[in-house]
């Protein structure tokens, strides 16, 4: 009997043995098995590369080949703008006209200062009349006093008489200093009232053409308002930039060469005249200057142009 629960214990013991060695297998296997995918998945979706940081923008090598654009303007440009209140009542150019230094171009309204002007013209001539005459009644006193002081001290007049006509030399005196200071005031107000008078006339302040206009009949303006913009056709000069590491070569006198796609055969001839001292710090460059030589009368101030060293 004692052998047989042996051997049943032997058994049960073999049993619990193997059933540890297949647990111990089957987690072997698990774990061979996660390693595997994390390997797989390594090598299926690799780690990306940093992406190469882009070149650094060079210079020009050669100046020459370096092209650049600019403006054409004219030496003389002015905005034009009314420099007094008023009203417009006749306009005598139009966009394109090509006016003469002083040519009218607007008028305002001047009817209440041509009145003014009158009035005050009429107060200077009359105060200039009366400093005449009080002049000439000073000049006829004082040969009276001159008489007189000579009667007096041969006692052929009275004291009476002599202080008489020295007070009518001091009147007369006061009256000429009087109308001396009427006539000068009456000049200083004609002379307002005449500049007055005169920027009521709105006029071209130098040969040109009229390149715009912002002005239109029965308009009510101000000291500022611009009414027209003129423009001097010649001498032309194109501003343009370079950068600031390619600025020794485009020194003052040095020759260019100017085209315009608005006109494709056509070439201009171009000299540096100016090169601005100081770089502009926010984009490396430096402001320049030509001027164009015998300029076509093709080319018009505003128009763009491309700009490079002659060869």
């Amino acid at each position: 009997m004692r052998s047989a629960i042996r051997r049943l214990n032997r058994t049960a013991w073999s049993m619990v043995a193997v059933a540890a060695v297949t647990v111990f297998s089957v987690g072997c296997d698990s774990r061979s098995s996660a390693v595997d995918a994390s390997v797989a998945s390594a090598a299926t979706f690799p780690t990306p590369k940093t992406a190469p940081e882009p070149a650094a923008i060079t210079d020009v090598a050669d100046p020459k080949s370096f092209t650049t654009t600019g403006p054409l303007v004219a030496e003389q440009q002015a905005d034009v703008a009314a420099e007094r209140n008023g009203r417009i009542v006749s306009i005598d150019v139009r966009i394109g006209d090509r006016v003469r230094k002083g040519q009218l171009l607007a008028q305002l309204d001047d009817r209440e200062l041509r009145s003014i002007c009158e009035s005050r013209n009429a107060r200077l001539a009359s105060a200039e009349a009366q400093f005449e005459e009080w002049q000439a009644e000073q000049r006829t006193a004082e040969a009276d006093l001159h008489r007189a002081d000579a009667m007096r001290k041969e006692k052929i007049i009275s004291e009476e008489n002599w202080e008489h006509a020295k007070y009518r030399v001091d009147e007369t005196i006061s009256e000429v200093s009087r109308y001396r200071e009427e006539t000068a005031a009456a000049k200083a107000d004609l002379t307002t009232a005449n500049v007055q008078l005169e920027q009521s006339r709105i006029v071209a302040p130098f040969d040109g053409v009229v390149g715009r206009s912002s002005v239109r009949p029965a308009q009510e303006v101000k000291p500022g308002d611009v009414l027209f913009w003129v423009t001097a056709e010649a001498p032309l000069q194109v501003l343009f930039t370079v950068p600031e590491t390619s600025m020794a070569a485009f020194s003052i006198g040095k020759a260019l060469d100017l085209t315009t796609v608005d006109y494709p055969g056509l070439h201009q001839q171009g000299r540096i005249v100016r090169v601005s001292p100081v770089v502009d710090p926010a984009s490396g460059s430096v402001q320049v200057i030509g001027a164009v030589e015998h300029a076509s009368r093709l080319l018009k101030p505003g128009m763009t142009m491309q700009v490079r060293l002659a060869p």
